[in-house]
This record gives C-alpha cells, structure tokens and sequence, in this order.
C-alpha cells in the first residue's frame, strides 16, 4: 500500500460566527486537483473513505469530513446549524487545507451546501457533481417533513423520522435509518432541515446551478428518474448519471456505479 492512499484521521478545531467546532476529517495528500466530499444529512465522511482505493481516484489528495450535527464533529451551538453555515465550515476546511481549486461531490445536504458553495466561489470549483442535491421544491420529500411531521421534542421526531424510513419502499431507506441514532445529533435536525426547505423554496437554486461555469453532474437512483427537471438539465448540457437499483443513497444501494460515473466523469476533465 503506498503511503499517499493512507487516510489521516484529523480533528480540526473552528470557530465560525462564535460556535466552536471540533471537525472530525478525513485528509489524504497526493497529487493533482483535490476532491473534496461534502455527506448528507444522517451520514459521515466514511461514506467517501473508499475514493482512495479508485483508480484514477486513490492518488489525488481527499478531503471528507462529519459536517456539524453529525458523526465525530462537535458542535457548541446545534441550533445554530443551517446550510449556510455548513458552507462557511467548508470553506475553513477548505482554506485550512489549501486547496485553491478542488472537484465537489456532495450528497443530499452536501449538495445542496455544494451548490451554494460553487456559486460564491466559482473560480475554486473545477468540477461539482451533485448526488441527490436540492434544485428544487420537490427535493424535499425527507426534510419538508420538520413541517408536516413537526414534533416539539427533537428526540421524539428523530425516532419518529426513523420510523416512517422504516417502511419506505426506496432502496437503502432501511440502511439510513437503522443508523441515524448513532450519526446524527437531533437537536441540530430541525435547524438544518428548515434551512434546506428555506433554500429550495425561496431561492432559485436552478437558474445558480445551470448558471456555474464548470463541468457539472446530477447523480439521482433510479426510484428519482422522475424528478421534472431532468430534461432541462439535459437541455442546458448538464451530464446526468442514473443509477440503477438505487434511491437517495447510490453510496448504500450501488456503491460500484456510483463510483464508477464519479471515476469516469473525473478522468475526462
């Protein structure tokens, strides 16, 4: 094993708007442009650690890290969660790091806090795939439900939130759910999902990704293959890569695939 596809297991401690924070990160050095993996909601950087074992992949420096209110990363202040604040974490992590330019792939809240993170910094960006990212109103099927399923104790709705993917027929809901216990803090979920309906119902999340001046990709499963705006994707020159037997989390339901478009997608850039 050569020693540029050891991970380093990083803490990395951040103050942004007065919280402190202590990031959980994965690093890896290498060489050429970095890639930096921003996780969804409920999930942590491990859902990356295998992108130093791609080819074309595995020698390039990796940045994955636990976003505030989930996995190893502590926070002093959950309530103060939003995307907007997941963007001024990644850009610390970023600037701590040094990248200048880096590809972005970023899942679900990932994508979305990628999306907004593009548009302020255009120039950094060589690439963004955008894994089951928000675009749209109808993106919020599981964080529109702090609304329809409101529950004054945060405990109580995480466990109820589990629930209901207990009995979704969308691969790897099961998976997700089983595990959110232990990734995600529940006081942080109602702070994070109101701003994640926020920005897609209130900002034109579209017309900022179609109007970004690098390679993009929209990665969906199979079960989203008929989200509406598809087809203006395609029509605006926007690559877009269905995966097979997969829902919201290609990473749990077809990890080769997924991997596989990211790869190719990298390579030809």
């Amino acid at each position: 094993m050569s020693s540029d596809r050891r991970w380093q297991r990083n803490i990395v401690p951040l103050q942004i708007d007065g919280v402190d924070l202590q990031i959980a990160a994965l690093v890896k050095p290498g060489t050429g442009t970095p890639l930096v993996f921003l996780h969804g909601f409920g999930s942590t950087k491990e859902d990356y650690a295998d992108a130093a074992w791609h080819p074309d992949l595995g020698n390039r420096p990796v940045l994955a890290y636990d976003a505030p209110g989930c996995g190893a990363t502590t926070c002093s202040n959950l309530e103060t969660i939003s995307v907007p604040f997941l963007v001024k974490v990644a850009e610390a992590m970023i600037s701590h790091l040094g990248y200048t330019r880096y590809h972005l792939i970023g899942h679900s809240m990932g994508g979305l806090t990628g999306l907004l993170l593009a548009h302020q910094h255009p120039e950094q960006v060589a690439s963004f795939i955008d894994i089951e990212g928000n675009l749209a109103p109808e993106d919020c099927f599981l964080s529109r439900q702090i609304i329809s399923h409101h529950h004054q104790n945060p405990d109580a709705f995480l466990t109820e939130f589990a629930g209901r993917l207990m009995t979704s027929r969308y691969y790897s809901s099961n998976l997700f759910a089983a595990s959110l216990p232990y990734k995600v803090h529940a006081r942080a979920i109602e702070p994070i999902f109101t701003s994640m309906v926020d920005l897609s119902d209130n900002h034109p999340l579209m017309d900022w990704f179609l109007a970004l001046p690098t390679p993009r990709m929209l990665m969906y499963g199979e079960q989203n293959n008929t989200l509406s705006y598809l087809d203006r994707l395609q029509a605006n020159g926007i690559e877009l890569a269905e995966i097979p037997q997969s829902g919201h989390f290609p990473m749990y339901a077809n990890a080769p695939e997924m991997w596989r478009r990211v790869n190719t997608f990298v390579r030809a850039l």
